[in-house]
C-alpha cells in the first residue's frame, strides 16, 4: 500500500503525534510536513515541506495536473491538514481523493494526552503498535553540560527569564549551562542557534539535563532521551506534557 500523511503543525505538535505517524507505516510512505519539522520524520520512505508541493492550491481549483496526479497515485492519504477548511475538502471530495481527515489538536476536556489522542485518531487505520513515547534518535554521546531555553511561541507559557538565570546560576555550581534559542526568539545573547531541528535534537541529546517552558524544543529534548525539567504556566500538563524522562511543575502566571 502506498500512503500519504498530511502532517502541518508547530514543532510540539508535530512531536508528539509521531507514534500515531509511525503506526501508520505501510510498504511505502510518504509524509508531507512543515519545512521546519521535516527532519524530524526519520521513519518515512520520502518527506515533503507543505509549502513546496502547492497543496494549498488545491482548494482553489489551481492545483497543477501533476500534483493532482500524484494524490491520486496513493491508496490512503491521512490528513490533519484541511481538516477545518471546508473548501479544501470540498475538493479533496469532487477528486475522490482517498483522504481520511483527523482534527489537528485535542478538544478541550477529551482526558487524553495529545499522544494518546492522535493514537486513538488513527487506530483503525494503524499497521503497528509503536511505543506510545515519542522517540527521535541520535547517535551521540552524552556529555556533562544542561541546556536552557526560556522561550515558547506563547509569552503566556513563560517563565520569567530572570528566574531561568537564577536557576542557570545554581546548576552551573554543579555542570556548565548553555542556552539555547529559536530563530524566532528575542535575542539571547550567547545562546546557541541551531536552525535545522535534526541537528538541534542531537545536540540537546548530548545534554544531561534541559530546563524550558512548554514548548516545541522541551518536546524535542524529551524526544531524544534527554532528562527534562518542563515548566507550565498556562497549558494543561495532563495533556500537553512531554514524555520520557521528565518532571515537570506548575508556576503560576502572573495577573
Amino acid at each position: 500500500m502506498r500512503r500519504l500523511i498530511l502532517r502541518p503543525g508547530a514543532i510540539g505538535d508535530v512531536i508528539v503525534s509521531l507514534p500515531a505517524l509511525e503506526s501508520l507505516r505501510t510498504s511505502y510512505l510518504e509524509v508531507w510536513t512543515s519545512a521546519a519539522t521535516a527532519p524530524l520524520i526519520r521513519f518515512a520512505d520520502r518527506v515533503r515541506a507543505i509549502s513546496s508541493t502547492g497543496l494549498d492550491l488545491l482548494e482553489l481549483g489551481l492545483a497543477p495536473a501533476e500534483l493532482i496526479d500524484e494524490l491520486r497515485g496513493f491508496d490512503s492519504i491521512v490528513s490533519w491538514y484541511g481538516s477545518s477548511r471546508v473548501d479544501f475538502r470540498a475538493a479533496v471530495e469532487e477528486l475522490s481523493l482517498p483522504v481520511t481527515f483527523f482534527s489537528a489538536l485535542p478538544p478541550d476536556g477529551c482526558g487524553l494526552h495529545a499522544t494518546d489522542f492522535y493514537l486513538e485518531q488513527v487506530r483503525e487505520l494503524a499497521t503497528c503498535d509503536p511505543s506510545p513515547v515519542p522517540r527521535i534518535n541520535c547517535n551521540v554521546a552524552r556529555e556533562h553540560f544542561a541546556v536552557m531555553h526560556p522561550f515558547s511561541g506563547s509569552a503566556r507559557k513563560n517563565w520569567p527569564i530572570e528566574k531561568f538565570s537564577r536557576m542557570a546560576a545554581g546548576i552551573s555550581r554543579i555542570m556548565p549551562v548553555q542556552w539555547c534559542a529559536g530563530p524566532d526568539d528575542p535575542p539571547l545573547p550567547g545562546a546557541a542557534q541551531i536552525a535545522d531541528l535534526y541537528d538541534l535534537a542531537c545536540w540537546l541529546a548530548r545534554a544531561s539535563l534541559y530546563i524550558g517552558n512548554d514548548s516545541g524544543i522541551t518536546h524535542l529534548a524529551a524526544a531524544v532521551g534527554t532528562p527534562v525539567l518542563a515548566i507550565f504556566r498556562s497549558t494543561d500538563p495532563a495533556v500537553w506534557a512531554p514524555r520520557g524522562v521528565v518532571r515537570f511543575c506548575m508556576a503560576k502566571p502572573k495577573n
